[in-house]
């Protein structure tokens, strides 16, 4: 009898905590949809309200980190050192992070540093297995035509 009674016991405590956390908010996937969304929009204070709270939740989540650079990185006043400082986190916990190793080399550019840019590239091209994946094209077409605008 006490093992039913424990047994209930614990079945309330896991319902209710499995209650409480979904009534905490949006989970870090759902805040990471609403950001790529306003990205989209280009309401970057509303990306940046829900990448600062998947953060929050997820301190090592690169995609998180990611987005965050990109979002410092395009918004009207780019701020590069914080974007440059979240594009480094995001490597540092996925050092082959196609994104990041994509946005970062376009920041790079941005800086008018075109070989780190071309390091990027390189490092691009190791993660995806070959010249072809996407981020890798995106990258070598802003290289490209950076170099074509000097």
């Amino acid at each position: 009898m006490k093992r039913i009674v424990i047994f209930a016991a614990l079945a309330g405590v896991l319902c209710f905590a499995q209650a409480k956390d979904s009534m905490d908010g949006p989970t870090v996937s759902e805040r990471l949809d609403t950001a790529h969304k306003a990205i989209h929009a280009k309401d970057w204070k509303k990306a940046m309200t829900e990448l600062q709270a998947a953060v929050r939740d997820e301190p090592r989540n690169p995609d998180v980190h990611n987005l965050i650079g990109y979002t410092y990185r395009m918004q009207a006043n780019p701020d590069m050192s914080k974007s440059f400082d979240h594009y480094n986190t995001a490597l540092k916990f996925n050092p082959n992070h196609k994104g990041t190793l994509e946005y970062m080399g376009e920041a790079y550019l941005m800086e008018k540093k075109p070989d780190e840019a071309e390091k990027m590239l390189t490092r691009l091209e190791t993660a995806c297995g070959n010249k072809n994946c996407a981020e890798y094209q995106e990258l070598f077409k802003a290289i490209a035509d950076y170099k074509t605008s000097k």
